[in-house]
């Protein structure tokens, strides 16, 4: 029994993290990022989602792979690898950013935003992704 509702369970709060983050992050474009307290949310908000996707990915991965189930697992770890390469992409350079940008610093206030941007993209190709394999596999 276990082994048919741990990989489930895995899937479905991967999904709600992604839905949370997409969902959550969007409304944020508001900011203006250009003081640091807006950096900083933004960047703990990141923080706190990769470390959820890659910790739910993972165990999704064992979940998946003792249940026999191996492609899913692979598409796990595709996840888990995605993630870590996106944190370590990202909140790198959001910390660069955040360490010389001012509320004047209309190039570094620029950059910040893209790397926001492309947080999301990532997350919603992720998501999309996730989905897509996962009716795939049913």
């Amino acid at each position: 029994m276990i082994l048919t509702v741990a990989p489930f369970v895995t899937i479905v709060i991967l999904l709600v993290w992604m839905g949370f983050f997409m969902f959550g992050s969007l409304p944020l474009m508001i900011l203006k990022h250009d003081t640091p307290l807006d950096a900083r949310f933004i960047r703990g908000l990141f923080d706190v989602y990769y470390k959820a996707v890659l910790l739910t990915a993972a165990a999704g991965v064992l979940a998946n792979a003792v249940a026999g189930r191996i492609v899913i697992a692979i598409g796990m770890a595709a996840v888990v690898l995605i993630a870590l390469w996106s944190r370590r992409g990202i909140l790198g350079r959001m910390d660069r950013l955040r360490a010389v940008m001012t509320a004047t610093d209309a190039g570094s206030i620029r950059q910040f935003r893209v790397l926001h941007v492309w947080g999301m993209v990532l997350n919603v190709a992720q998501l999309g992704a996730v989905c897509v394999g996962l009716v795939k596999a049913l």
